[in-house]
């Protein structure tokens, strides 16, 4: 449900079903008072004319000829719907088809509504009809009631409601499953976008959005897409070509300039100068250090290794990284500890190791000796978890996400050898595999889980 009501093109199909539900229901609501009141005004009409023509009958021939003409009218038609009641002052019937005169009938009111009690010899008891008559009095006190039993009226009137209530069920049945496919329709358009949107992120770039060719305005939204993903595309390749040439017009020079540094190193030149030269040959290293892990982070995110990927052994990258980075949490008085258990993942492995590489690298640089760095690998049926924590200063809760950007170092961490990039590619990583990335409080120190989808 919850699913639904966040959906727009639910929402706008049950809107539209609804809408158009009420809409036939106002309708047929209008017909069916304009049909029982037109039915009604004639009734009280023709009633109106009898009250004048009996009224007639009784100046000109009295109530003898009153009486004869309400039997003739009732011997004429007995089951006639007609009512006709003559009484004298005292309200005791002198001729018509009521037994008595009704109760409601004494009201001074022209029009009155009362209950009729009409045998039926099939029906255990007597039915309960509404009738609704004219009142009027005669000369000398006696009075008339001219009437109808409502019994048709009603009938036709249920007969109506029905009709209504089976119009708004088939109307609002038939507004839903326009509006379903109407739904169907649109988000089949939009799943369209969706998926081409999601192969794009996955580094698909030359994708584009199909168009229907209809014209419409989804084909408009389509277009405009189109343009926008191949201008990106165009600033991509860009992008990616300025890199090569940096990488061809760079690298190179840097090279020729770290093994000018070390021959001017071993040349036996004086102390002064040979630091130098060593100091000088450090920051080379360092720029070419940084300069790779540029490109290499460029290349990640581009998402092209994707198809590259193989099913590989979460625990045992670990195991290996730790014995790498084992003796060097050793040499700085830091206890380290790793554990895993078989952790199957599709994943690049050299990329999943310099991942682990630089988290555990990051670990032992800014654990203070006498702490602790643990590596764990664990995994359920439907993850693997990779998880790197340490006992040192810790990250805060505000910059969590500042840290994985490229460059962005802690200010504690700024006279620490390093570019800023080691989390960054960890986040590039994470993004090419579709893993997800969480740092926490180790208390004291930082806790980083890499969690994968498990592999088949």
């Amino acid at each position: 449900m919850i699913a639904v009501t966040r959906s727009v093109t639910w929402r706008i199909a049950i809107g539209y079903g609804a809408l158009f539900g009420l809409s036939m229901f106002a309708l047929l609501v209008l017909v069916y008072w304009s049909a029982a009141g037109y039915m009604t005004r004639q009734m009280e009409a023709v009633i109106e004319a009898e009250v004048q023509g009996l009224a007639e009958r009784y100046r000109s021939a009295g109530l003898r000829g009153l009486r004869g003409l309400v039997a003739e009218r009732l011997d004429r038609n007995p089951a006639s719907s007609s009512i006709y009641l003559l009484a004298d002052p005292g309200f005791r019937v002198l001729a018509g088809n009521l037994t008595g005169w009704p109760e409601a009938a004494r009201s001074t009111e022209r029009w009155i509504e009362f209950r009729l009690h009409a045998a039926d010899d099939a029906a255990a008891r007597p039915e309960v009809h509404r009738a609704r008559a004219r009142h009027f009095q005669l000369p000398r006190g006696y009075h008339l009631l001219v009437g109808r039993n409502l019994r048709d009226l009603d009938e036709m009137r249920s007969a109506v409601i029905r009709a209504v209530a089976w119009g708004v069920g088939v109307t609002v049945a038939l507004g839903v499953a326009g509006a379903w496919w109407m739904r169907r329709s649109v988000a089949a358009r939009i799943e369209s976008i969706n998926h081409t949107s999601r192969r794009i992120m996955e580094g698909e770039l030359s994708e584009r959005i199909e168009s229907h060719g209809s014209g419409d305005e989804f084909d408009d939204l389509i277009a405009h897409l189109n343009a926008m993903l191949e201008r990106i595309e165009t600033l991509m390749e860009d992008v990616r070509r300025v890199s090569d040439n940096v990488a061809h017009d760079l690298r190179t020079p840097l090279g020729r300039l770290r093994t000018r540094l070390e021959q001017l190193r071993d040349a036996g030149s004086d102390g002064a100068s040979a630091a130098l030269a060593e100091a000088a040959l450090g920051e080379a290293d360092q720029m070419l250090a940084t300069f790779n892990a540029l490109l290499r982070i460029a290349r990640i995110e581009t998402g092209r290794r994707r198809h590259a990927f193989e099913r590989v052994d979460l625990a045992a990258i670990g195991n290996d990284v730790a014995d790498l980075y084992a003796p060097l949490a050793e040499a700085r008085g830091i206890t380290f500890r790793h554990s895993g258990i078989e952790a199957p993942v599709a994943a690049d492995a050299d990329l999943i190791f310099q991942s682990l590489a630089n988290l555990l690298d990051n670990a032992i640089k800014y654990t203070p000796e006498g702490g602790a760095v643990t590596l764990h690998v664990t995994s359920d049926d439907a993850t693997v978890t990779a998880v790197v924590a340490d006992s040192g200063p810790g990250v805060p809760p505000g910059e969590r996400e500042a840290v994985l950007r490229r460059f962005y170092r802690l200010e504690p961490a700024r006279a620490a050898p390093g570019s800023g990039l080691g989390l960054s590619l960890v986040a590039a990583v994470a993004q090419l595999h579709e893993a997800t990335l969480t740092l926490g409080d180790n208390a004291p120190g930082l806790i980083v889980r890499l969690q994968f989808e498990r592999a088949g």
